[in-house]
């Protein structure tokens, strides 16, 4: 198995590479160049298998046995996914009229980022061990991503996280849970701006090679395609839970699931296709909050920013730069580098794309998408609540208030994805006219020091995390800690 860029301008690459990397020098992003099939038998037999088990599974087709050895490989997926809440890691709530949640938040931070994080840093940390070496973590996070790889890397010898969040624009909870983490090796940036405000000094960051090698920097956002790899096994595991595959036999065509998919940054869309390609029957629907690049792009070929982006309150998919929709596009453009360097160009220089005919006609038949304001949020989870007893994270009712509003047809099945859980959302839940009792995780969270740099409006933001890069690998290097004289406590 190897990978290549969506630009054309990277091949070759093994999975290591891969990991210990952010975008690829051309600006594009990694996939694999050849995509496995899941044959209908396969699918079958895999139907009886543990979330854990398919997630080895799944790595296993993309990872080869010579760079992780399959004992190896399973033990540090075993190990990555053994703090989780629930016994099966994840879980499938069956609600009033056909309405199936797959629940993603059962770890330590609430959010489905729990689950691919954890593999990834113990991939990362598999490598590390071996080769003792050192890696600079460098996160930008419009809300659950930073506490993720913050809780799944902290203390960890030899590497160095620093994360970028969007100051106020997130909710306090995701707030402390990042910056409440005081360990040496955790650096928080609170930056004045938008989460795609963020993603333009860091794209330029991972484009500097020497900056790249001389400090180990890698992403953990879902630019990084081992994340992406391991949010697949969330569309198999709902499949092979919701849609009677098991009940089929040879010859038999294979039943359908659509997945309801709440979308920013569009990584859990794109691990959709990915599988879709794969050959699982997948009817996708991308549904987004009022920042509706992905929902103009599907319904009319209108792949352009907004002026501004918008807050909701979904914030974690406040994004108007959806940036995984790159692989979405190679893949669906027969992995066409050359047209995909020259179309997220432009778009990077301009903002604005109209989607060419061909690639539009296959992305509208790969997946539908909608919109919801805040409004249709609110009476999402009401209603939930009302029908079910059952609250729900203002991201999860982007998804199912498409449920409510295009119920399913007789024989149809589907699952809505929930993202998050409700607790990291007080304010939303209280504007719905609910309340919930908070975990004690996040309760505590409230007596914590915290310690973070501010970003301010103004000030060269790539400057800034540049110098605290090298800053950082200097320190280490010598055997002490840095710090910012920004840091506050």
């Amino acid at each position: 198995m190897r990978y290549c860029s969506t630009r054309g301008g990277v091949q070759g690459w093994d999975f290591r590479q891969v990991l210990f990397s952010g975008y690829a020098s051309d600006g594009g992003m990694f996939m694999p160049e050849t995509i496995p099939t899941l044959a209908p038998e396969t699918l079958r037999s895999w139907a009886p298998l543990s979330y854990r088990k398919l997630v080895y599974e799944v790595c296993s087709l993309f990872i080869p046995e010579e760079l992780i050895p399959r004992r190896d490989l399973e033990g540090l997926i075993t190990d990555a996914l053994s703090k989780f809440a629930v016994p099966d890691v994840v879980s499938i709530a069956k609600l009033k009229d056909g309405l199936s949640i797959l629940e993603l938040f059962h770890g330590e931070t609430f959010a489905f980022k729990d689950l691919a994080m954890t593999c990834t840093v113990r991939f990362l940390e598999y490598f590390l061990q071996k080769e003792s070496s050192r890696a600079t973590i460098l996160v930008g996070t419009s809300g659950d991503t930073g506490g993720a790889a913050i809780c799944s890397a902290r203390g960890l010898r030899g590497v160095d996280v620093v994360v970028v969040f969007p100051r106020g624009r997130i909710t306090p909870v995701q707030e402390k849970q990042m910056t409440t983490n005081l360990d040496d090796n955790i650096h928080v940036f609170a930056a004045d701006g938008t989460s795609d405000d963020i993603d333009v000094p860091l794209r330029r960051l991972f484009a500097d090679q020497e900056l790249v090698r001389q400090n180990g920097l890698m992403s953990l956002n879902s630019v990084n395609m081992a994340r992406i790899l391991v949010q697949l096994a969330h569309f198999l595991y709902a499949y092979l839970q919701l849609s009677g595959v098991e009940k089929t036999r040879p010859g038999d065509s294979l039943p359908v699931l659509e997945v309801v998919v709440p979308t920013g940054g569009a990584g859990n869309i794109a691990a959709g296709c990915i599988l879709k390609h794969m050959g699982v029957p997948l009817k996708l629907v991308a549904m987004v909050n009022s920042n509706d690049i992905v929902c103009r792009a599907v319904q009319s070929g209108d792949f352009s920013m907004a002026t501004s982006v918008k807050q909701t309150l979904a914030p974690a998919i406040d994004i108007q730069d959806p940036y995984n929709m790159e692989r979405v596009l190679w893949l669906l453009s027969g992995k066409n580098g050359a047209l995909v360097k020259q179309m997220l160009e432009e778009f990077q220089r301009s903002h604005r794309l109209p989607l060419p005919d061909a690639l539009y006609k296959e992305l509208s038949t790969v997946m539908s998408s909608g919109s919801v304001c805040d409004e249709g949020i609110v009476e999402a989870m009401r209603r939930c609540w009302e029908e079910n007893h059952y609250l729900v994270c203002p991201h999860t009712a982007v998804a199912i208030w498409h449920h409510y509003h295009t119920p399913p047809r007789p024989g149809e099945n589907r699952c809505c994805i929930a993202t998050a859980s409700p607790a990291k959302f007080q304010a939303a839940v209280q504007k719905a006219g609910l309340t919930l009792e908070l975990p004690e995780a996040l309760r505590a969270l409230e007596c914590k020091a915290t310690r973070y740099t501010d970003l301010e409006v103004g000030e060269d933001w790539e400057t800034r995390l540049r110098e605290s890069i090298e800053a950082i690998a200097s320190a280490r290097a010598s055997g002490s800690c840095f710090y910012s004289a920004d840091k506050r406590c």
